[in-house]
């Protein structure tokens, strides 16, 4: 398994490298981005498609790595929930099991039909 997740980095790179080798030229192009509000405008300098490429990939990242902590967080209280509950059954369990056995006999009462 660790050599297949290995091929698969090698490949997603390579794949990288060759989107890059063939968008030179598309992807050199220098930007621009306005920001007009009501009382505030902003003006970025002339960036180039790869940074504003990199600059998204990275965005992305971190929002989703922001994403998968706060998950991760959450279900780690919901298995310290659960494992508290499981001990709670658990100790039920046994205190049931524990019951002494007693020889008394149960009556059974059966329900005369009225006629």
């Amino acid at each position: 398994m660790r050599y297949l997740k290995g091929i698969g980095i090698i490949l997603v790179l390579l794949f990288v490298v060759i989107v890059a080798v063939e968008n030179f030229a598309p992807m050199s192009t220098t930007v621009r981005f306005k920001l007009n509000l009501l009382f505030w405008n902003y003006e970025t300098p002339d960036m180039s498609l790869y940074l504003v490429t990199i600059i998204a990939f990275l965005l992305g990242v971190f929002f989703t790595g922001l994403y998968g902590i706060g998950e991760r967080f959450r279900l780690k209280r919901q298995i310290k929930k659960l494992t508290r509950e499981i001990q709670e059954k658990d100790k039920e369990l046994n205190s049931l099991r524990n019951l002494p056995v007693t020889s008394e006999e149960v009556k059974n009462t059966e329900v005369s039909e009225v006629t």
